[in-house]
């Protein structure tokens, strides 16, 4: 496992719902994330009641800057999905300091795998620890679109 970047400084993160941006994150899925564009809000606010959520914040604004969610049983599995950074904010590593704390968050639980798909994203993930699967044509999925 690779070292966890550290945010920038005046940004933290959290995990506390009660300070997620709901509007800020179904606004920055729905209408800018390739994989989840034209979501709606009902389904966004149902994913993130069933999901490990992570924000990171501005520290002086305390505006949001960044998501990611995580599906787990925290146990033996997690697929970590919809990490978005804000556009205003790019390029500060704060999407990889993001991700490495959820790896690192995650840990402790004993896992077995932590599961994610991304079309543009592979070396952000890959300095972290993430691989392309060793064998693919085990993997199924079921899609109902």
């Amino acid at each position: 496992m690779t070292d966890t970047p550290s945010l920038p400084e005046g940004y933290e993160i959290s995990t506390d719902p009660d300070r997620l941006d709901v509007d800020r994150v179904h606004r920055w899925l729905a209408t800018d994330a390739y994989w989840a564009k034209g979501r709606a809000r009902e389904k966004q606010e149902r994913a993130m009641a069933g999901s490990l959520n992570f924000g990171v914040y501005d520290m002086v604004s305390g505006d949001q800057v960044a998501y990611a969610r995580v599906i787990t049983d925290r146990a033996t599995f997690a697929w970590l999905c919809d990490v978005y950074v804000d556009r205003s904010v790019r390029g500060k590593s704060i999407g990889t300091a993001m991700v490495g704390a959820v790896r690192d968050h995650l840990k402790p639980y004993g896992l077995r795998r932590i599961m994610l798909a991304t079309a543009d994203a592979h070396g952000v993930y890959a300095k972290l620890g993430f691989e392309p699967l060793a064998q693919p044509d085990i993997w199924m999925a079921l899609v109902f679109e």
